[in-house]
């Protein structure tokens, strides 16, 4: 399928857009700038039909009721399927709610605020809501949309930043183990004798990422590896909420014991959510949900990330078999369908406190976390 732009009359024709990336991964890229900006997205299906897509939490209430009165009884709010059974609704392919004479706080309220009812009617999403919510996700926002189903020749939508079905999976396949180093220095850190910080930029709107080689790494032998997401939170301010910081300073300390090995340190806040949606769940978290529950009240799955990018950052340090060290058995299948070899795990842990204690018998019970958390509670 060929997604047609409106390129200006200055450019010169022999421009190709492929020319600088694949097509699919420059038109995600654009579509998820757009959704940040709070700008409507287009994504164009096979059969001459388009979706009309908006986030709310980057809408206005000018933009909602300008989006409102140009599709009037089109306008709809999309709900994931986790969304959806938080209202009750079942909805395994998520669910479409008529938004006729509801406004921008009534459609929040729906989208993904805590003590919304029911709504009175609602109908199985358009299968192309799933590639707007894929740009939401890529844009790290909410996976609340207001959606339209229109003509795809539609003029009045012809600049909104489009995509097509299956653009997503295939800017990711093209783009998730794209990297290169850009930077590599070392750092003393405090507690560890040698460290080298390695920064790799690539993937998905070309982010860098970091991987901190402690000491000498045998390559000989499977090299220890941790591979931690970023907790603001937790890893930089010390909160009690969870013992992000605790596994990144320990596990430090123990890949210098090991004699070496490479610490990835991925920018993906809250379990691939982003920052803003982390702050969200931990408001929710302070009414009363565990965190599972929580990011289901946004909209989100229980763990959102990805780890193809640890996949490509390994392979860039010519670490083909590793020692994971990590709780997570998911964490362990993920790298292994990445190609990597994933010979043995080791546990890393943090202090179990009186603040945490909930948030971590949550991750143990219902995420599959290999932690003893009554065990290891200091009281």
């Amino acid at each position: 399928m060929t997604i047609h732009t409106n390129a200006s009359a200055a450019q010169p024709a022999s421009l190709a857009l492929a020319s600088f990336g694949p097509d699919a991964a420059i038109r995600c890229e654009r579509a998820a700038a757009e959704l940040r900006f709070g700008r409507p997205v287009r994504i164009v299906g096979t059969r001459g039909e388009a979706l009309i897509a908006l986030a709310l939490d980057t809408a206005t209430p000018a933009t909602f009721q300008e989006l409102a009165g140009t599709l009037g009884d089109r306008l709809h709010l999309y709900l994931t399927p986790q969304r959806a059974r938080v209202l009750s609704i079942d909805a395994p392919g998520g669910a479409m709610v008529p938004l006729a004479g509801l406004d921008l706080d009534a459609a929040c309220h729906l989208g993904y605020l805590r003590g919304a009812l029911p709504p009175q009617g609602w109908r199985p999403a358009n299968p192309l809501a799933a590639e707007a919510v894929g740009v939401a996700r890529l844009a790290l926002l909410l996976p609340a949309l207001v959606c339209a189903t229109v003509a795809a020749d539609e003029p009045v939508f012809a600049d909104c930043a489009t995509i097509g079905v299956g653009d997503i999976d295939v800017a990711l396949a093209a783009t998730a183990r794209r990297f290169q180093v850009v930077a590599e220095t070392a750092v003393p850190l405090k507690g560890i004798d040698e460290a080298r910080f390695v920064v790799f930029r690539g993937g998905f709107a070309q982010r860098d990422q970091i991987a901190i080689v402690v000491g000498q790494p045998d390559r000989s032998f499977p090299v220890p590896v941790r591979v931690h997401s970023s907790c603001i939170t937790g890893d930089l301010f010390g909160s009690l909420k969870c013992d992000c910081g605790d596994q990144l300073r320990n596990g430090l300390k123990t890949l210098e014991a090991r004699g070496g090995g490479v610490l990835l340190y991925l920018d993906q806040e809250g379990r691939g959510t982003g920052i803003a949606a982390k702050m969200r769940a931990y408001g929710l978290q302070a009414e009363g949900l565990d965190t599972i529950d929580a990011d289901a009240e946004l909209g989100f799955g229980a763990d959102e990330r990805r780890y193809e990018t640890a996949a490509a950052m390994l392979d860039g340090l010519n670490i083909k078999r590793i020692d994971l060290l990590t709780n997570n058995p998911l964490k362990v299948a993920y790298l292994k369908a990445c190609g990597i070899d994933v010979v043995d795990r080791t546990p890393v842990t943090g202090t179990v406190t009186a603040e945490n204690r909930g948030y971590l018998r949550t991750k143990a019970e219902r995420g599959g976390h290999m932690l003893a958390v009554d065990r290891l509670y200091g009281g």
